[in-house]
């Protein structure tokens, strides 16, 4: 079959129309970079980033924060080092070294300090906090073990707060192509050592599956299409579907920041399902949206009659603004909107954390909860490499973490609800929960065998929990 015959490529030919990312001023920037006699040591810069700030500045001036409290230079605390940056990211992986936990005593000890550091900043002490980050800092490390690793951002996070500087240093962090001949972003290679997104993407593609299975033309809208990784399994399953493959179509909605997890315009998830439309003889029609997901309207979406709809939410909806924020409240609208285009499935993945709307320093508790558990889970898997693993920290966890500790209002980005909370949100959307498949919990439950039996899978009320030890850390649904 001519795969001109079975895959089409639309362009909606609105992008410019819409809100694009905002450039970093190139004060900021400057700010940044560095040469590599005198460069800054904070865990956000690598000897690698100062062209990707280069080309990300524009020619316009700074704008100065309105700081409430503890108020000095938005970039001085760039300076504060963690000494073995450079020679931990440069050095051969065997000479990566591991420093000493806290002068021998229990990592504990660390996260004492690392609260007592969040305390001091939320009780308004400044000296108090100076006093305690020169401590951490003595501490923590980017190669160390997991509270090491996460305290070093943490105290950047921190400090960031105080210095009101928070904002621009999540713009600044990009989950970005790896340099050199590496072939695959640092999400994917997060993707291939931990099971986090396996879990929801096999959930969330579990609940689509039952719920098109006898449908002959299918319509996906995945609103945060990243690198088309979900789809590529799912498209296999269903072309060799008994009777032989539906038409698909899916609309990959993006925002330019997300290039940077793929290195590549949308154009290049049009070529993978292009190749997977040629091997596997299955009918596709990919029709991207390069815009923020707020601004998607139900006219770019190309509803059409006779087509069986679902729609993927998949570590993306926590990004909208809710009631707290904007008082138009875009993250109910979203689902409002949705359940009008009176989809056959819904699904839902979500970090398993509460960080929306609580006061600083029990978001501050939660992080460190949250995070603790993750970077844990990744020792499993990357033990040894340990440049690696500091990269895919860097670029794909350190840029969350800056922005639940640091920004406020619309700045703060990063706006985690618990699986209750999104359960009553869609409820008031007129939704109603489908239970998810026994079968795919199996196989879930057989993959984190691979893992570590610290993983844990709860099934509760219709809805899956990933997690580690006593940690839940992802939440997938499905609704209708």
């Amino acid at each position: 079959m001519d795969s001109e015959q079975i895959f089409s490529y639309r362009t909606t030919g609105q992008t410019s129309s819409y809100p694009q990312t905002p450039p970093i001023p190139t004060k900021l920037i400057n700010s940044l970079k560095f040469e590599s006699r005198n460069s800054p040591k904070s865990p956000f810069l690598t000897p690698f980033d100062s062209e990707t700030f280069t080309a990300l500045s524009d020619n316009s001036p700074s704008s100065v924060e309105d700081c409430t409290s503890f108020n000095h230079s938005g970039t001085a605390y760039m300076k504060n080092a963690l000494h073995d940056i450079e020679t931990t990211l440069m050095a051969p992986d065997d000479d990566v070294t591991m420093p000493m936990t806290c002068m021998g005593q229990p990592g504990s000890n660390l996260n004492n300090l690392l609260i007592a550091c969040a305390s001091a900043l939320a009780s308004n002490k400044p000296d108090e906090f100076e006093k305690l980050v020169e401590q951490a800092r003595a501490f923590v490390s980017i190669s160390g073990d997991p509270i090491q690793r996460l305290g070093a951002y943490i105290v950047e996070g921190l400090v960031a707060r105080k210095e009101c500087s928070g904002n621009n240093i999540y713009r600044a962090l990009r989950c970005k192509e790896p340099e050199g001949k590496e072939l695959l972003s640092y999400m994917h290679i997060l993707y291939e050592i931990c099971p986090y997104l396996k879990f929801g993407y096999m959930a969330a593609n579990g609940a689509i599956a039952e719920a098109v299975r006898t449908e002959d033309r299918i319509h996906i809208i995945d609103f945060q299409i990243a690198q088309g990784t979900q789809w590529m399994t799912l498209l296999q399953a269903l072309a060799a579907r008994p009777g032989g493959p539906p038409h698909v179509r899916i609309t990959g909605i993006d925002d330019p920041v997300s290039r940077y997890a793929r290195g590549d315009s949308l154009e290049l998830v049009g070529k993978r399902l292009e190749s997977v439309s040629q091997k596997f003889k299955i009918p596709i029609e990919f029709n991207p949206i390069q815009v923020f997901a707020p601004f998607v309207t139900k006219e770019m979406l190309d509803v059409r009659p006779g087509e069986a709809l679902a729609v993927n939410f998949a570590l993306q909806l926590h990004h909208m603004a809710d009631e707290s924020v904007d008082l138009s409240n875009p993250r109910d609208e979203r689902l409002r909107m949705v359940k009008s285009l009176n989809p056959k499935v819904v699904t839902l993945v979500e970090q398993e954390s509460n960080t929306n709307t609580a006061a600083f320093f029990p978001r501050f508790l939660e992080v460190l909860d949250y995070y603790t558990a993750m970077f844990e889970s990744m020792d499993v898997t990357l033990p040894i490499d340990r440049k690696k693993r500091i990269k895919v920290e860097q670029h794909c966890l350190a840029r969350d973490i800056v922005n639940i500790i640091a920004c406020e209002g619309k700045e703060r980005v990063e706006r985690h609800e618990l699986l209750m909370k999104w359960r009553s949100r869609f409820m008031m959307a007129g939704f109603t929960q489908c239970s998810l498949s026994p079968y795919v919990n199996s196989v879930i439950r057989n993959l984190l065998k691979r893992y570590s039996e610290n993983y844990t899978l709860v099934e509760k009320d219709g809805a899956m929990l990933l997690g580690w030890k006593e940690r839940n850390l992802i939440s997938a649904s499905a609704w209708h």
